[in-house]
């Protein structure tokens, strides 16, 4: 896209619209490809042909979010201004203080704003709100924070009414499709950790077994692994889909529930003998509820010293269900 010409420099220009390059990194992103890699450069972008009274708005370096940002705001001059949150996205960085007072008030420094624009007004996205202070960042920088809407497709029309957001552009939603986007997120890792132990549970049962290790490897050996995949499956995916739904306010409490759910259609497609039937149920069960816990940091409701109780409380009852699981696996086996 080319430079722009400003009293900072040469500010690098980009574009509202996405090429087939962009749409291809953010799906590949969205099944947890180059994830940790996924960044842009911090510092000032120029959308348009910005001059010294355009707004500026602050996002995360997470390419994903600045992607999503510019993308709304086809027509509009404005300066972009990512700063460094390690490529987290400006909700969970706000949470965990990457997108905080500390780093906004750096990186307005380092980039030497006042030379750029002749006001002194900031726009950070609402969910940045968790971490940053307004009257610290004014009192330390002479920049004022204004909160923009959740949502960056109401951004337009914010801006076209002076600042002002509606009520309904404070309001924070989290639909099924905004849902379902996660579940390639859980599932890849889950997947990437369950496969190998599935298999390695076929071998032990093949090696520990009383008969033949093909018979061992793919009968309580087979039953295990695809307990273990098939939980991993139903977390991600039905996690997601489903939570509203779900009983329980803790995600750990509704991945148990569903956890319970996946067991009954596994256990009744299955039909195993009823020593393998509970090691299963009490596997599945632990594997669901952890899959499910991991969206708390993709939602919109919970809390960082929340989910820290939450994890203080549910990990150790799971970790004890896999043991008591794998026990009774072995037993089977044994016997």
């Amino acid at each position: 896209m080319g430079y722009k010409d400003t009293p900072l420099g040469q500010v690098p220009r980009v574009g509202a619209g996405l090429t087939a390059s962009d749409r291809w990194g953010g799906c590949k992103v969205r099944w947890g490809i180059g994830r940790y890699d996924y960044t842009v450069v911090p510092g000032v972008y120029a959308l348009g042909d910005p001059h010294a009274d355009s707004p500026v708005l602050v996002t995360a370096n997470y390419k994903l979010s600045f992607d999503a940002l510019r993308r709304e705001l086809e027509g509009i001059d404005a300066w972009l201004f990512p700063i460094d949150t390690n490529g987290i996205n400006v909700w969970c960085a706000a949470g965990k203080h990457t997108f905080g007072t500390d780093t906004l008030v750096q990186a307005l420094r380092a980039a030497d704003l006042g030379r750029l624009v002749s006001h002194r007004r900031l726009i950070l996205p609402q969910l940045a709100g968790p971490g940053v202070a307004a009257h610290e960042v004014k009192r330390q920088t002479g920049f004022e924070v204004k909160w923009g809407p959740v949502r960056a497709a109401d951004i337009p029309a914010f801006l076209k009414d002076g600042g002002k957001a509606q009520p309904g552009m404070r309001r924070m939603n989290f639909p099924f499709a905004q849902r379902a986007v996660l579940a390639p997120m859980e599932l890849v890792p889950a997947l990437k950790l369950g496969l190998p132990l599935g298999a390695a549970l076929m071998i032990v049962a093949g090696l520990l077994g009383g008969g033949p290790f093909a018979k061992e490897a793919l009968g309580p050996g087979l039953f295990m692994a695809g307990a273990i995949v098939w939980a991993a499956v139903a977390g991600a995916m039905g996690g997601p889909l489903f939570l509203p739904w779900l009983p329980g306010r803790a995600f750990s409490a509704k991945g148990a529930g569903l956890g319970l759910a996946a067991a009954g259609v596994y256990l009744a497609l299955y039909r195993a003998e009823p020593l393998l039937g509970w090691a299963g149920l009490a596997v599945i069960l632990a594997v669901c509820s952890f899959v499910v816990m991991n969206f708390t940091g993709a939602s919109t409701y919970t809390s960082l010293s929340g989910v820290k109780k939450e994890m203080r409380r549910a990990v150790p009852l799971q970790i004890a269900s896999v043991v008591l699981g794998l026990i009774l696996w072995f037993w089977a086996i044994w016997t």
